[in-house]
């Protein structure tokens, strides 16, 4: 855990917080990456200053983020990862050689750039235009940082979509597509076809792509993206495999086949038949960048698999009871929830805490839930965007029936009752193994963490 800020940091952060939270949300996309590419110019385009992998997908991000980071600075080069949304601090979303940027480096960064970008916000605001928003300035920041330190390679998780992603302006010579689904339709679109075709913009010139198995629609628009620009896609399915798995103390033990070589009994620390596929991902995109397609050491490989984490994605904040927080927030990510709670938690009875974004296909999500959950407490978080308590229990009625939904009106409330819920089922003649998995959306996930001691809040501003 880091060392506790001085005071006088943790007030200029929540300050530089709260500055950046003032301007339009990351979710509020204006199609246009004028503004941030006039930033950077002013600053001399840092995002032009090292190599980068460009992330995008709608489950998977993170994850595959930050096993291709470990990979390649086990080949012993500088990183800057870039990745959203945080759990406990901004300071997250940017980090260099695998840690989250200090705060005191924060405030720098946003010292340095600020004054270029409220030059591009005047310039915008006298032709009818707005400022940059919130995640404009984080791309800035994190670009610049980057160059500073210097890195070697940016590993660079897409906001939303990804044609008109800010993160966008950098052409970066991998490109990585995880599985394509439904989500963020307000924004994306309804379709598989819609969704694809926003996520394929990350795709430019020469670039070699990365993608998962898709949706037989998201498959064909990549494929004609990466024709229109010249690029090079190898497929999951085709060119590259999970070919074995097995669980084990501490994660999975699996085999990967990538175009240039066979990776046998790498040990990836994390549960959930998703993340061997997330490996994969990032193995082939590691070799991509770094071995121009050639295969990398297999030693090399393992060292840089074992320094992975995924802080909220099943991850197991207490064992007295056993509670597992979990950042799933779309039909796509439950399906992928339940399948590894059953293969790597032997609980036999297990009661859901659940508190959604209102923007979210709650009864979908819930649906998927529903067969594997002994019941469901439904709670709410400290966010406008958030459902209410008794409207995402209306919600749940429909999917789980009268007697198996709860309601709480915080999450240690809600943790407390899941916790009885789940042990009332049990007694000494006849013990269940029980938990309580906190799930619904990054947010809970983050609060869960904090709840449970994983992270402390670094800065106050909402």
């Amino acid at each position: 855990m880091s060392q506790p800020m001085e005071p006088h940091v943790r007030e200029r952060l929540a300050e530089v917080y709260a500055a950046i939270l003032s301007r339009a949300p990351e979710h509020d996309i204006d199609p246009t990456l004028d503004r941030v590419r006039d930033v950077l110019d002013l600053l001399g385009n840092p995002h032009l200053a090292y190599k980068a992998i460009h992330i995008t997908g709608t489950n998977g991000k993170t994850s595959t983020a930050r096993m291709a980071e470990a990979l390649i600075r086990a080949h012993g080069l500088r990183t800057g990862r870039f990745t959203s949304p945080h759990l406990s601090s901004v300071t997250e979303r940017i980090a260099i050689d695998g840690e989250p940027i200090s705060p005191e480096r924060f405030i720098d960064t946003y010292d340095d750039v600020i004054p270029y970008v409220e030059m591009i916000d005047g310039r915008s605001q006298e032709n009818g235009g707005p400022r940059l928003s919130f995640f404009e300035v984080l791309t800035v920041m994190a670009y610049a940082a980057f160059a500073d330190a210097p890195v070697d390679v940016a590993i660079v998780e897409v906001g939303l979509g990804g044609r008109w992603d800010s993160t966008n302006v950098i052409e970066a010579e991998v490109a990585v597509l995880t599985p394509i689904a439904i989500d963020h339709t307000r924004w994306l679109g309804s379709t598989i076809d819609e969704i694809a075709f926003e996520k394929s913009g990350i795709i430019h010139a020469g670039a070699t792509v990365v993608s998962a198995r898709q949706p037989e629609a998201a498959a064909a628009l990549i494929a004609d993206r990466a024709s229109e620009v010249g690029a090079v896609v190898v497929r999951e399915g085709a060119d590259l495999r999970v070919l074995d798995r097995k669980v084990a103390v501490g994660g999975q033990m699996v085999t990967l086949q990538t175009p240039a070589a066979t990776y046998e009994d790498l040990l990836i620390p994390l549960h959930g038949e998703y993340q061997a596929h997330n490996a994969l991902l990032a193995l082939t995109a590691a070799e991509a960048l770094l071995g121009g397609g050639r295969s990398l050491t297999g030693d090399v490989v393992q060292e840089g698999f074992a320094e992975v984490t995924s802080p909220g994605r099943l991850e197991v904040v207490s064992t007295s009871p056993t509670v597992i927080v979990d950042a799933a927030h779309n039909p796509a990510g439950g399906e992928a929830l339940v399948a590894a709670l059953a293969e790597a938690f032997a609980l036999q009875r297990v009661v859901a805490v659940v508190a959604m974004m209102a923007d979210k296909d709650a009864e979908s999500f819930l649906s998927v839930l529903e067969p594997e959950i002994e019941a469901v407490v439904v709670t709410t978080m400290p966010t406008e965007r958030a459902y209410e308590v008794d409207d995402l229990a209306e919600i749940a009625l429909d999917v789980f029936g009268e007697d198996r939904v709860y309601r709480a009106e915080n999450l240690p409330d809600a943790i407390e009752a899941a916790a009885a819920l789940a042990e009332s089922g049990s007694d000494e003649s006849s013990p269940l193994t029980t938990g309580v998995v906190v799930t619904g959306s990054v947010v809970l996930a983050a609060h869960g963490r904090t709840l449970f001691g994983r992270d402390e809040p670094k800065e106050t501003a909402p």
